[in-house]
């Protein structure tokens, strides 16, 4: 309970911090007309997809002439934490503030309360809110669908082009609104265009990737048929290539994730990964506060953008458009 304790407090603390340093960022700034700031708000700073996104805001802001504080919690499973770094953002009286909300419910009401004073961009995952501005994202529907069609690939090129067998499916955190999205995709596509494939197991995990190894290995213990499995974010990634790799099923399980680091690009190069969908999260942070720029002052702007995703294999990961998205420059 105190190792519990300490983290609260210290995550308290963070959150705290981050509201102490916005504050000054936008008090202490010359009161100009060219002089603006959009905060961007992401789920997680430590981890590499949302550092991604940061670069790109960053981008924008050096291209722009903004100020971009770079917010967010130090997990994405610090739901609490992410609407008071928002509730903050917005007391400072910013032109725009751009979100990826971490969970859908949660931040439904608090995302209402901020649009109403100022204009909210999100990017990434949705919430319950209507209240967004514009909505820039990847069609996570359609990324769950490339993701079946990348596992049954994988499953075929192991069977002698049989796309049958047991797989599996686990999603990071349950309420995510990406996440769902995702899962709803890979269960539509098997449904529709691969009757041989049968999804054994449907599981939540707690966002940690020693999660996603402990699951997976408990799945190839359980299921020593199993044929494939989606991991549906980049921490599950992780932790069931781990999974496949410990057991020495590289090629024989196939595995398909979701986004990259240089952990999954080697589990790719070495055959543990059979294939990646990557999303384009440099984009996401650009054009989000690119977005909220022109929504500050009172241009139209398209209500919902989708940023695009990709299937990356080991044979098409060096072609340059793959190259980059692989390779963004931080």
């Amino acid at each position: 309970m105190k190792f519990v304790t300490s983290i609260l407090n210290r995550r308290a603390v963070m959150t705290l911090a981050a509201a102490s340093m916005l504050a000054g960022v936008m008090h202490s700034a010359p009161a100009s007309a060219a002089d603006v700031t959009i905060p961007i708000i992401v789920k997680d700073t430590t981890s590499f997809y949302w550092q991604i996104v940061l670069a790109g805001a960053r981008k924008a802001g050096k291209d722009l002439g903004v100020n971009v504080p770079e917010l967010g919690a130090q997990a994405e499973t610090d739901v609490n934490g992410q609407i008071s770094i928002l509730e903050n953002a917005v007391a400072g009286n910013p032109a725009a503030v751009v979100i990826a909300p971490t969970e859908a419910k949660a931040l439904g009401k608090p995302i209402d309360e901020a649009a109403a004073k100022v204009k909210v961009i999100g990017i990434d995952s949705g919430a319950d809110s209507k209240a967004f501005t514009s909505f820039l994202t990847t069609d996570n529907v359609q990324g769950g669908r490339v993701a079946a069609d990348g596992l049954a690939a994988a499953i075929g090129a192991a069977n002698g082009g049989k796309v049958e067998g047991k797989v599996a499916l686990i999603t990071a955190l349950p309420g995510a609104g990406s996440l769902e999205q995702r899962a709803q995709g890979f269960k539509e596509q098997l449904k529709a265009k691969y009757p041989g494939l049968e999804l054994v197991a449907d599981k939540y995990a707690d966002g940690q990737a020693t999660t996603g190894l402990n699951i997976a290995t408990d799945l190839i213990t359980a299921n020593p048929d199993l044929k494939g499995i989606f991991a549906s974010n980049l921490i599950m990634a992780q932790g069931v290539g781990q999974a496949i790799a410990e057991n020495n099923l590289a090629g024989k399980v196939g595995l398909i994730g979701f986004d990259s680091d240089e952990k999954l690009i080697k589990f790719l190069n070495d055959g543990v990964i059979s294939g990646l969908v990557v999303q384009d999260p440099y984009r996401m942070g650009y054009d989000g506060i690119k977005t909220a720029l022109a929504a500050s002052k009172g241009e139209k702007v398209e209500a919902n953008v989708d940023t695009g995703a990709n299937l990356v294999t080991k044979a098409n990961m060096k072609e340059p458009k793959i190259d980059a998205l692989l390779n963004p420059k931080l």
